[in-house]
C-alpha cells in the first residue's frame, strides 16, 4: 500500500485520476498541475496533494468549468489567500454553473472575485436572537392592571 509520502509516476496518475497522459501533459505545462518533484532524469513525480489537484481540476472539468477559468481562480485565489499555495488540493472548490466557489474556513466565495456566497448559519442566529433579545427589551412595558369585569347585579 502507498503512503501520502510516496511519490507517482504519471502513468499511475493517469490510471488512478482516469485522464488521459496527455491531458496530465497539457496540465503541467499551462501550470494548472505540475508535479510536485522532477528527477534528475527531468521525469515529474506526483506526491498525493498533487493527486488531489488533479482529481478537483477533472472534476471542475467535468462540471463544465472550462481549464482557462480553473487557472484564472488559481490565481486569483492565490491572491486572495497568500497562505494558500495549492487552491485545488488545498480549498475545496465547487462548481456551481459557470462559478466556482471556494471553501475557507466555513466560509464560501467566489474564486475569482472573493465575494462572499454563504454566511455562517451559526454566526446569523446568534444575530438574530440578539435582534429578538433587543425588541423584547424595546417592547417590553409594564403590565396593565387586570381589568375589572363588572358584576351584572342590579339593586
Amino acid at each position: 500500500m502507498r503512503t501520502a509520502r510516496e511519490l507517482f509516476r504519471a502513468g499511475d496518475v493517469v490510471e488512478i485520476v482516469k485522464i488521459s497522459r496527455r491531458q496530465l501533459q497539457y496540465w503541467a505545462q499551462t501550470d494548472l498541475v505540475r508535479p510536485s518533484v522532477m528527477t534528475p532524469g527531468g521525469h515529474g513525480r506526483y506526491t498525493f496533494e498533487d493527486l488531489v489537484a488533479v482529481k478537483a481540476a477533472k472534476r471542475l472539468i467535468d462540471a463544465g468549468i472550462s481549464v482557462q477559468r480553473i487557472r484564472k481562480s488559481i490565481h486569483a485565489l492565490t491572491r486572495l489567500l497568500p497562505t494558500v499555495e495549492k487552491p485545488l488540493s488545498e480549498l475545496v472548490l465547487v462548481a456551481t454553473g459557470d462559478v466556482v466557489l471556494a471553501f475557507k474556513d466555513g466560509t464560501a466565495f467566489d474564486a475569482l472575485s472573493g465575494q462572499e456566497w454563504v454566511f455562517e448559519v451559526a454566526r446569523f442566529v446568534r444575530e438574530v436572537e440578539a435582534w429578538r433579545d433587543a425588541a423584547r427589551t424595546r417592547d417590553a412595558r409594564p403590565a396593565a392592571p387586570p381589568a375589572l369585569i363588572a358584576s351584572g347585579s342590579s339593586g
